[in-house]
């Protein structure tokens, strides 16, 4: 929904435009009643203070902000790196705002966008984010806004991504040629493109080398560490358990890692394991880790590039379009024979 501002507010309440900042203001000189009106008013038509509103009259606030469900990622970690350079390069400030996968705290958030603080958002949509209401309404109310990693499709504006499906089918082909007959898929979310995308190229892989899947060997994890520990623990404590392990996300290789250690599974000759990560350490565990590595500075590069591109024009001109950076898949001693 369009917000609108005091003089809107006014215009529709039919009181002077000092009534209804003193009324929203609590102020004596204002009867209980008119505020009542007023306030009840102003939630109606979606009116938001604009605290910035005298400062940024004419000119921007130079503040750009990022949306995101973590940093604990690396991925992210290396996005951020990635904006920051060409927000310093334009004299911008970043605004790191987390939901911590929560959907909730991603819709307050952009609300409180809405009134100025910003002139621009790059976002990674949380595990929880079903429906896009809450993006539209930012974007309708003049404040662009691009999508990198996480994505919400159906909202029309630019997308950065890198080739989610069929990096996960080479990481499945991967360990099918290293001799893995039962491959189990790590996600976190039934909802997440990105998720939907990696098991789709999972399933094609399987497909495509004649292997049906086990429904019981896609496992939906969860945002709790301890969760997945136990999750975990469940599927490879089972008589029957995978050998080979693709985890969807970089947060899904420490409960892998600790389970396989508690249980005396050894890495990679009873079980071979791939993960979606950017850590600087998965060359030094033991053993090192298979990953599949995404582009993740050059993916918050490329967004932070094109949102300022469109800033710098008089009206906004974000498409729906895709640009897909490709990852890499970089062997190591997880699926060595």
């Amino acid at each position: 929904m369009k917000t609108i501002n005091i003089k809107e507010l006014a215009g529709e309440l039919k009181l002077s435009v000092s009534t209804i900042s003193k009324a929203l203001h609590d102020s004596y000189e204002i009867s209980e009643e008119t505020k009542q009106r007023v306030l009840e008013t102003a939630s109606r038509l979606n009116y938001i203070p604009n605290p910035y509103a005298s400062s940024l009259r004419g000119r921007k606030s130079k503040n750009i902000a990022l949306v995101i469900p973590e940093v604990a990622d690396s991925f992210f970690s290396l996005a951020i790196n990635g904006i920051e350079s060409v927000a310093k390069e334009n004299g911008y400030h970043v605004l790191i705002c987390l939901t911590h996968e929560s959907f909730n705290n991603e819709k307050t958030i952009l609300k409180e966008f809405q009134c100025g603080r910003v002139d621009g958002v790059l976002m990674s949509i949380s595990r929880e984010t079903t429906q896009g209401d809450h993006i539209r309404d930012l974007i309708s109310n003049g404040v662009p806004l691009i999508f990198f990693d996480r994505v919400f499709e159906d909202v029309e504006t630019t997308q950065i991504t890198t080739d989610d499906f069929e990096s996960s089918y080479k990481a499945t082909e991967h360990l099918l040629q290293k001799g893995c007959t039962k491959i189990a898929f790590l996600s976190i979310s039934k909802s997440l493109s990105i998720s939907n995308k990696r098991l789709e190229g999972y399933l094609k892989a399987l497909a495509d080398h004649n292997v049906s899947p086990d429904e019981e060997n896609i496992i939906e994890c969860t945002n709790d560490a301890k969760q997945n520990y136990q999750i975990t623990k469940k599927l490879l404590g089972q008589k029957n358990r995978p050998n080979g392990i693709i985890a969807s996300v970089e947060k899904l290789t420490s409960p892998v890692y600790q389970v396989c250690s508690e249980l005396k599974i050894k890495i990679p000759n009873d079980l071979k394991v791939i993960c979606f990560s950017n850590l600087d350490t998965a060359a030094i565990l033991n053993p090192s880790l298979t990953t599949i590595t995404q582009p993740a500075f050059e993916m918050g590069k490329t967004a932070a590039s094109l949102l300022f591109k469109s800033l710098k024009k008089s009206k906004s001109n974000l498409t729906k379009e895709c640009i897909v950076i490709p990852s890499i898949l970089i062997e190591r001693d997880s699926t060595r024979k």
